[in-house]
Protein backbone atom coordinates (compact mmCIF):
# COMPACT_ATOMS: atom_id res chain seq x y z
CA UNK A 1 0.00 0.00 0.00
CA UNK A 2 1.78 3.20 -1.09
CA UNK A 3 1.81 5.54 1.90
CA UNK A 4 2.07 8.70 -0.22
CA UNK A 5 -1.20 8.07 -2.00
CA UNK A 6 -3.46 10.17 0.23
CA UNK A 7 -0.78 12.41 1.75
CA UNK A 8 -2.24 15.59 0.26
CA UNK A 9 -5.96 14.93 0.70
CA UNK A 10 -8.32 15.56 3.59
CA UNK A 11 -10.79 12.82 4.61
CA UNK A 12 -14.51 13.34 4.12
CA UNK A 13 -15.04 12.83 7.83
CA UNK A 14 -13.81 10.76 10.74
CA UNK A 15 -13.78 7.16 9.57
CA UNK A 16 -16.13 4.72 11.23
CA UNK A 17 -16.82 1.08 10.34
CA UNK A 18 -20.05 -0.47 11.59
CA UNK A 19 -19.74 -4.23 11.16
CA UNK A 20 -23.07 -5.81 12.00
CA UNK A 21 -22.85 -9.08 13.89
CA UNK A 22 -23.20 -10.98 10.61
CA UNK A 23 -19.93 -9.45 9.34
CA UNK A 24 -17.87 -9.18 12.54
CA UNK A 25 -15.02 -11.43 11.36
CA UNK A 26 -14.64 -9.67 8.00
CA UNK A 27 -15.02 -6.27 9.65
CA UNK A 28 -12.21 -6.98 12.10
CA UNK A 29 -9.80 -7.97 9.33
CA UNK A 30 -10.67 -4.83 7.36
CA UNK A 31 -10.15 -2.69 10.46
CA UNK A 32 -6.73 -4.24 11.13
CA UNK A 33 -5.50 -3.36 7.64
CA UNK A 34 -6.62 0.28 7.88
CA UNK A 35 -5.13 0.66 11.37
CA UNK A 36 -1.78 -0.59 10.07
CA UNK A 37 -1.78 1.61 6.96
CA UNK A 38 -2.69 4.80 8.77
CA UNK A 39 -0.14 4.15 11.48
CA UNK A 40 2.57 3.89 8.82
CA UNK A 41 1.33 6.79 6.69
CA UNK A 42 3.12 10.12 7.00
CA UNK A 43 0.54 12.82 6.31
CA UNK A 44 1.58 16.44 5.83
CA UNK A 45 -1.65 17.69 7.46
CA UNK A 46 -1.74 15.15 10.31
CA UNK A 47 -1.55 17.80 13.05
CA UNK A 48 -4.47 19.89 11.74
CA UNK A 49 -8.01 19.80 13.12
CA UNK A 50 -9.28 18.18 9.90
CA UNK A 51 -7.32 15.04 10.87
CA UNK A 52 -8.66 14.64 14.37
CA UNK A 53 -9.17 10.90 14.91
CA UNK A 54 -7.44 10.01 11.63
CA UNK A 55 -4.95 7.59 13.20
CA UNK A 56 -6.58 5.31 15.76
CA UNK A 57 -6.22 1.82 17.17
CA UNK A 58 -9.75 0.92 16.17
CA UNK A 59 -12.24 2.22 13.60
CA UNK A 60 -15.02 -0.19 14.48
CA UNK A 61 -18.14 1.43 15.93
CA UNK A 62 -19.94 -0.68 18.49
CA UNK A 63 -23.48 -1.43 17.33
CA UNK A 64 -26.06 -3.97 18.44
CA UNK A 65 -29.54 -5.19 17.59
CA UNK A 66 -30.90 -6.71 20.83
CA UNK A 67 -34.24 -8.51 20.69
CA UNK A 68 -37.27 -8.71 22.93
CA UNK A 69 -38.90 -12.02 23.86
CA UNK A 70 -41.35 -11.66 20.98
CA UNK A 71 -38.50 -11.58 18.45
CA UNK A 72 -38.85 -7.82 17.87
CA UNK A 73 -35.62 -5.84 17.92
CA UNK A 74 -34.05 -2.40 18.00
CA UNK A 75 -30.81 -0.89 16.73
CA UNK A 76 -28.31 0.60 19.17
CA UNK A 77 -25.17 2.66 18.48
CA UNK A 78 -22.91 2.67 21.54
CA UNK A 79 -20.82 5.76 20.69
CA UNK A 80 -21.12 9.12 19.00
CA UNK A 81 -21.05 9.13 15.19
CA UNK A 82 -21.82 12.80 14.61
CA UNK A 83 -20.05 13.96 11.45
CA UNK A 84 -18.50 10.54 10.77
CA UNK A 85 -17.97 8.96 7.37
CA UNK A 86 -19.56 5.57 8.09
CA UNK A 87 -19.24 2.22 6.30
CA UNK A 88 -21.84 -0.39 7.25
CA UNK A 89 -20.97 -4.04 6.62
CA UNK A 90 -23.70 -6.68 6.50
CA UNK A 91 -23.78 -10.33 5.42
CA UNK A 92 -27.40 -11.21 4.68
CA UNK A 93 -26.44 -14.88 4.15
CA UNK A 94 -25.12 -15.54 7.66
CA UNK A 95 -27.48 -18.27 8.82
CA UNK A 96 -25.32 -19.18 11.85
CA UNK A 97 -26.82 -16.39 13.98
CA UNK A 98 -29.92 -17.15 16.02
CA UNK A 99 -32.50 -15.36 18.15
CA UNK A 100 -35.37 -16.52 20.34
CA UNK A 101 -39.07 -16.04 19.66
CA UNK A 102 -41.26 -16.98 22.62
CA UNK A 103 -38.71 -19.59 23.68
CA UNK A 104 -38.13 -21.02 20.19
CA UNK A 105 -34.77 -20.65 18.45
CA UNK A 106 -34.83 -19.04 14.99
CA UNK A 107 -31.92 -18.83 12.57
CA UNK A 108 -31.56 -15.37 11.07
CA UNK A 109 -32.73 -15.14 7.46
CA UNK A 110 -31.71 -12.54 4.85
CA UNK A 111 -34.89 -10.65 5.77
CA UNK A 112 -33.76 -10.46 9.41
CA UNK A 113 -30.30 -9.19 8.45
CA UNK A 114 -31.70 -6.55 6.12
CA UNK A 115 -34.09 -5.38 8.80
CA UNK A 116 -31.18 -5.11 11.27
CA UNK A 117 -29.27 -3.00 8.73
CA UNK A 118 -32.20 -0.60 8.54
CA UNK A 119 -32.41 -0.52 12.34
CA UNK A 120 -28.76 0.55 12.59
CA UNK A 121 -29.26 3.23 9.92
CA UNK A 122 -32.30 4.47 11.86
CA UNK A 123 -30.27 4.50 15.09
CA UNK A 124 -27.72 6.82 13.44
CA UNK A 125 -30.55 9.36 13.48
CA UNK A 126 -29.18 11.37 10.57
CA UNK A 127 -26.04 12.40 12.50
CA UNK A 128 -23.45 10.78 10.22
CA UNK A 129 -21.89 12.89 7.48
CA UNK A 130 -22.12 10.08 4.92
CA UNK A 131 -23.35 6.49 4.96
CA UNK A 132 -21.98 3.78 2.68
CA UNK A 133 -23.47 0.30 2.80
CA UNK A 134 -21.17 -2.58 1.86
CA UNK A 135 -23.44 -5.56 1.23
CA UNK A 136 -21.32 -8.24 -0.49
CA UNK A 137 -24.27 -10.49 -1.33
CA UNK A 138 -26.92 -8.10 -2.59
CA UNK A 139 -30.15 -8.72 -0.72
CA UNK A 140 -32.82 -10.36 -2.90
CA UNK A 141 -30.55 -10.01 -5.95
CA UNK A 142 -32.02 -13.12 -7.57
CA UNK A 143 -35.43 -11.44 -7.57
CA UNK A 144 -34.31 -8.66 -9.90
CA UNK A 145 -36.85 -8.84 -12.70
CA UNK A 146 -40.55 -9.45 -13.13
CA UNK A 147 -41.78 -12.37 -15.24
CA UNK A 148 -45.37 -12.44 -14.02
CA UNK A 149 -47.35 -11.00 -11.11
CA UNK A 150 -44.46 -10.95 -8.62
CA UNK A 151 -42.56 -8.57 -6.41
CA UNK A 152 -39.33 -6.76 -7.32
CA UNK A 153 -37.69 -7.14 -3.95
CA UNK A 154 -34.14 -6.08 -4.81
CA UNK A 155 -35.22 -2.81 -6.42
CA UNK A 156 -37.48 -2.04 -3.43
CA UNK A 157 -34.64 -2.74 -1.00
CA UNK A 158 -32.25 -0.41 -2.82
CA UNK A 159 -34.83 2.37 -2.89
CA UNK A 160 -35.52 1.86 0.79
CA UNK A 161 -31.83 2.27 1.68
CA UNK A 162 -31.51 5.41 -0.44
CA UNK A 163 -34.63 6.90 1.15
CA UNK A 164 -33.03 6.33 4.56
CA UNK A 165 -30.02 8.45 3.60
CA UNK A 166 -27.52 5.93 2.22
CA UNK A 167 -25.19 7.63 -0.29
CA UNK A 168 -23.22 4.69 -1.66
CA UNK A 169 -23.99 1.00 -2.05
CA UNK A 170 -21.14 -1.41 -2.74
CA UNK A 171 -21.81 -5.03 -3.58
CA UNK A 172 -19.94 -7.88 -5.24
CA UNK A 173 -20.85 -9.79 -8.37
CA UNK A 174 -24.50 -8.71 -8.43
CA UNK A 175 -26.73 -11.30 -10.05
CA UNK A 176 -27.85 -8.65 -12.55
CA UNK A 177 -26.11 -5.23 -12.25
CA UNK A 178 -28.99 -3.58 -14.10
CA UNK A 179 -30.91 -3.56 -10.84
CA UNK A 180 -29.04 -0.30 -10.13
CA UNK A 181 -31.52 1.35 -12.47
CA UNK A 182 -33.83 1.44 -9.45
CA UNK A 183 -31.60 4.14 -7.90
CA UNK A 184 -30.12 6.01 -10.90
CA UNK A 185 -29.06 9.11 -8.94
CA UNK A 186 -27.04 7.28 -6.27
CA UNK A 187 -23.69 5.49 -6.35
CA UNK A 188 -23.95 1.74 -6.88
CA UNK A 189 -20.84 -0.36 -7.47
CA UNK A 190 -20.75 -4.09 -8.20
CA UNK A 191 -17.25 -5.55 -8.06
CA UNK A 192 -15.94 -8.77 -9.55
CA UNK A 193 -13.42 -10.80 -7.49
CA UNK A 194 -11.64 -12.17 -10.58
CA UNK A 195 -8.19 -11.06 -9.38
CA UNK A 196 -8.66 -12.78 -6.02
CA UNK A 197 -9.81 -15.98 -7.76
CA UNK A 198 -6.72 -16.02 -9.95
CA UNK A 199 -4.48 -15.24 -6.99
CA UNK A 200 -5.95 -18.06 -4.88
CA UNK A 201 -5.72 -20.51 -7.78
CA UNK A 202 -2.15 -19.73 -8.83
CA UNK A 203 -0.87 -19.57 -5.24
CA UNK A 204 -2.15 -23.09 -4.56
CA UNK A 205 -1.74 -24.87 -7.91
CA UNK A 206 1.92 -24.53 -9.02
CA UNK A 207 1.78 -26.44 -12.31
CA UNK A 208 -0.86 -24.66 -14.38
CA UNK A 209 -0.09 -23.77 -17.98
CA UNK A 210 -2.03 -20.62 -18.72
CA UNK A 211 -2.69 -20.58 -22.44
CA UNK A 212 -5.45 -21.55 -24.85
CA UNK A 213 -3.85 -24.94 -25.58
CA UNK A 214 -3.93 -26.10 -21.96
CA UNK A 215 -6.74 -24.23 -20.22
CA UNK A 216 -10.30 -23.08 -20.88
CA UNK A 217 -12.79 -20.84 -19.04
CA UNK A 218 -16.29 -22.29 -18.72
CA UNK A 219 -19.58 -20.52 -18.17
CA UNK A 220 -22.09 -22.91 -16.55
CA UNK A 221 -25.02 -21.04 -18.11
CA UNK A 222 -25.79 -18.03 -20.29
CA UNK A 223 -26.15 -15.74 -17.26
CA UNK A 224 -22.51 -16.21 -16.23
CA UNK A 225 -21.11 -15.51 -19.69
CA UNK A 226 -19.78 -12.05 -18.83
CA UNK A 227 -17.64 -13.41 -15.98
CA UNK A 228 -16.17 -16.16 -18.13
CA UNK A 229 -15.51 -13.84 -21.08
CA UNK A 230 -13.52 -11.42 -18.89
CA UNK A 231 -11.58 -14.23 -17.20
CA UNK A 232 -10.73 -15.82 -20.54
CA UNK A 233 -9.79 -12.52 -22.17
CA UNK A 234 -7.33 -11.35 -19.50
CA UNK A 235 -5.65 -14.77 -19.43
CA UNK A 236 -5.72 -15.40 -23.18
CA UNK A 237 -7.89 -18.53 -22.98
CA UNK A 238 -10.68 -20.02 -25.05
CA UNK A 239 -14.18 -20.06 -23.65
CA UNK A 240 -16.93 -22.64 -23.49
CA UNK A 241 -20.54 -22.36 -22.36
CA UNK A 242 -23.33 -24.59 -21.20
CA UNK A 243 -26.94 -23.65 -21.58
CA UNK A 244 -29.72 -25.19 -19.54
CA UNK A 245 -32.57 -26.96 -21.26
CA UNK A 246 -35.59 -26.74 -18.95
CA UNK A 247 -39.10 -28.13 -18.83
CA UNK A 248 -41.16 -24.94 -18.92
CA UNK A 249 -44.41 -26.86 -18.49
CA UNK A 250 -43.63 -27.55 -14.80
CA UNK A 251 -42.52 -25.61 -11.73
CA UNK A 252 -40.66 -27.46 -8.96
CA UNK A 253 -39.38 -25.60 -5.87
CA UNK A 254 -40.12 -22.29 -7.56
CA UNK A 255 -38.33 -22.97 -10.83
CA UNK A 256 -38.60 -24.96 -14.04
CA UNK A 257 -36.84 -28.35 -13.69
CA UNK A 258 -33.62 -28.88 -15.64
CA UNK A 259 -33.65 -31.42 -18.47
CA UNK A 260 -30.04 -31.26 -19.68
CA UNK A 261 -26.88 -29.14 -19.98
CA UNK A 262 -25.87 -28.50 -23.60
CA UNK A 263 -22.25 -27.52 -24.34
CA UNK A 264 -21.04 -24.91 -26.81
CA UNK A 265 -17.28 -24.71 -27.29
CA UNK A 266 -14.11 -26.29 -28.63
CA UNK A 267 -12.49 -29.62 -27.83
CA UNK A 268 -11.84 -30.01 -24.09
CA UNK A 269 -9.66 -33.10 -24.17
CA UNK A 270 -6.88 -32.88 -21.58
CA UNK A 271 -7.44 -29.20 -20.82
CA UNK A 272 -7.69 -27.78 -17.31
CA UNK A 273 -10.94 -25.87 -16.98
CA UNK A 274 -12.11 -23.08 -14.67
CA UNK A 275 -15.87 -22.86 -14.10
CA UNK A 276 -17.00 -19.37 -13.08
CA UNK A 277 -20.31 -18.37 -11.53
CA UNK A 278 -21.69 -15.86 -9.05
CA UNK A 279 -22.91 -18.38 -6.50
CA UNK A 280 -23.03 -22.03 -5.52
CA UNK A 281 -26.50 -22.56 -4.06
CA UNK A 282 -27.36 -26.24 -3.74
CA UNK A 283 -24.50 -27.00 -6.14
CA UNK A 284 -26.45 -29.52 -8.21
CA UNK A 285 -26.13 -27.66 -11.50
CA UNK A 286 -22.43 -26.94 -10.88
CA UNK A 287 -21.67 -30.62 -10.30
CA UNK A 288 -23.77 -31.53 -13.36
CA UNK A 289 -21.57 -29.20 -15.41
CA UNK A 290 -18.41 -30.78 -13.94
CA UNK A 291 -19.75 -34.21 -14.86
CA UNK A 292 -20.45 -33.09 -18.41
CA UNK A 293 -16.93 -31.69 -18.67
CA UNK A 294 -15.45 -35.01 -17.53
CA UNK A 295 -17.53 -36.79 -20.17
CA UNK A 296 -15.74 -34.59 -22.70
CA UNK A 297 -12.32 -35.67 -21.34
CA UNK A 298 -11.51 -32.41 -19.54
CA UNK A 299 -8.42 -32.41 -17.31
CA UNK A 300 -8.51 -30.81 -13.88
CA UNK A 301 -11.62 -28.87 -12.94
CA UNK A 302 -11.49 -25.75 -10.77
CA UNK A 303 -14.75 -24.19 -9.59
CA UNK A 304 -14.70 -20.46 -8.80
CA UNK A 305 -17.78 -18.87 -7.29
CA UNK A 306 -18.10 -15.55 -5.48
CA UNK A 307 -20.59 -16.84 -2.93
CA UNK A 308 -20.44 -20.37 -1.56
CA UNK A 309 -23.90 -20.86 -0.07
CA UNK A 310 -23.95 -24.69 -0.09
CA UNK A 311 -27.61 -24.70 0.89
CA UNK A 312 -27.88 -28.52 0.76
CA UNK A 313 -24.69 -29.19 2.72
CA UNK A 314 -21.31 -30.47 1.59
CA UNK A 315 -21.92 -34.21 1.32
CA UNK A 316 -22.59 -34.16 -2.43
CA UNK A 317 -19.39 -32.15 -2.98
CA UNK A 318 -17.40 -34.57 -0.82
CA UNK A 319 -18.72 -37.49 -2.89
CA UNK A 320 -17.98 -35.70 -6.18
CA UNK A 321 -14.44 -34.82 -5.04
CA UNK A 322 -13.72 -38.40 -3.98
CA UNK A 323 -14.92 -39.55 -7.40
CA UNK A 324 -12.47 -37.14 -9.06
CA UNK A 325 -15.16 -34.89 -10.51
CA UNK A 326 -13.35 -31.67 -9.56
CA UNK A 327 -10.03 -30.61 -8.02
CA UNK A 328 -10.63 -27.34 -6.16
CA UNK A 329 -13.48 -25.05 -5.16
CA UNK A 330 -12.68 -21.38 -4.58
CA UNK A 331 -15.19 -19.00 -2.99
CA UNK A 332 -14.71 -15.69 -1.19
CA UNK A 333 -14.92 -14.83 2.51
CA UNK A 334 -17.51 -12.15 1.73
CA UNK A 335 -20.20 -14.30 3.34
CA UNK A 336 -20.28 -16.72 6.26
CA UNK A 337 -17.98 -19.72 5.92
CA UNK A 338 -18.82 -22.64 8.24
CA UNK A 339 -15.91 -24.44 9.90
CA UNK A 340 -16.72 -27.69 8.10
CA UNK A 341 -16.22 -25.92 4.76
CA UNK A 342 -12.88 -24.42 5.77
CA UNK A 343 -11.64 -27.88 6.80
CA UNK A 344 -12.28 -29.46 3.39
CA UNK A 345 -9.03 -30.26 1.58
CA UNK A 346 -10.51 -29.23 -1.76
CA UNK A 347 -11.60 -25.78 -0.57
CA UNK A 348 -9.69 -22.52 -1.08
CA UNK A 349 -10.63 -19.03 0.15
CA UNK A 350 -10.32 -15.92 -1.98
CA UNK A 351 -9.71 -13.34 0.78
CA UNK A 352 -11.44 -10.02 0.06
CA UNK A 353 -10.71 -8.19 3.33
CA UNK A 354 -7.63 -6.27 2.11
CA UNK A 355 -9.45 -5.24 -1.06
CA UNK A 356 -12.44 -3.85 0.89
CA UNK A 357 -10.06 -2.06 3.26
CA UNK A 358 -8.45 -0.33 0.28
CA UNK A 359 -11.87 0.70 -1.01
CA UNK A 360 -12.88 2.17 2.34
CA UNK A 361 -9.55 3.97 2.75
CA UNK A 362 -9.86 5.52 -0.73
CA UNK A 363 -13.50 6.52 -0.34
CA UNK A 364 -12.82 8.13 3.01
CA UNK A 365 -10.43 10.45 1.15
CA UNK A 366 -12.98 10.97 -1.63
CA UNK A 367 -10.46 9.45 -4.02
CA UNK A 368 -11.26 7.65 -7.26
CA UNK A 369 -11.79 3.90 -6.95
CA UNK A 370 -11.62 3.18 -10.68
CA UNK A 371 -8.28 1.42 -10.29
CA UNK A 372 -9.93 -1.01 -7.86
CA UNK A 373 -12.85 -1.68 -10.19
CA UNK A 374 -10.65 -2.48 -13.21
CA UNK A 375 -8.12 -5.10 -12.12
CA UNK A 376 -6.81 -6.11 -15.53
CA UNK A 377 -3.29 -4.76 -15.05
CA UNK A 378 -2.98 -6.40 -11.61
CA UNK A 379 -4.10 -9.73 -13.00
CA UNK A 380 -1.64 -9.58 -15.89
CA UNK A 381 1.24 -8.62 -13.57
CA UNK A 382 0.44 -11.48 -11.20
CA UNK A 383 0.15 -14.03 -14.03
CA UNK A 384 3.44 -12.83 -15.52
CA UNK A 385 5.20 -13.41 -12.18
CA UNK A 386 3.66 -16.88 -11.99
CA UNK A 387 4.99 -17.74 -15.45
CA UNK A 388 8.45 -16.44 -14.58
CA UNK A 389 8.54 -18.52 -11.40
CA UNK A 390 7.63 -21.61 -13.40
CA UNK A 391 10.65 -21.07 -15.67
CA UNK A 392 13.08 -20.90 -12.74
Amino acid sequence: MPQEKYSATIPVGTLGIVALESSRTLGQKINDYIVQWRREREHEHASTIAFTGYERDNYLIEAQCPRFGTGEAKGLIRESVRGDDLYLLVDVCNYSLTYTVCGHKNHMSPDDHFQDLKRIIAALNGKARRITVIMPYLYESRQHKRNTRESLDCALALQELVNMGVENIITFDAHDPRVQNAIPLKSFETIMPTYQFIKALLNNVPDLTIDADHMMAISPDEGAMGRAVYFATVLGLDIGMFYKRRDYSKIVDGRNPLIAHEFLGQNLKGKDVVILDDMISSGESMLDVAQELKKRDAGRIFICSTFGLFTNGLETFDKAYNEGLFDRIITTNLIYQPDELLKREYYLTADMSKYIAKLIDALNHDASISEFLDQTSRIQTFVQKYRENQKQ
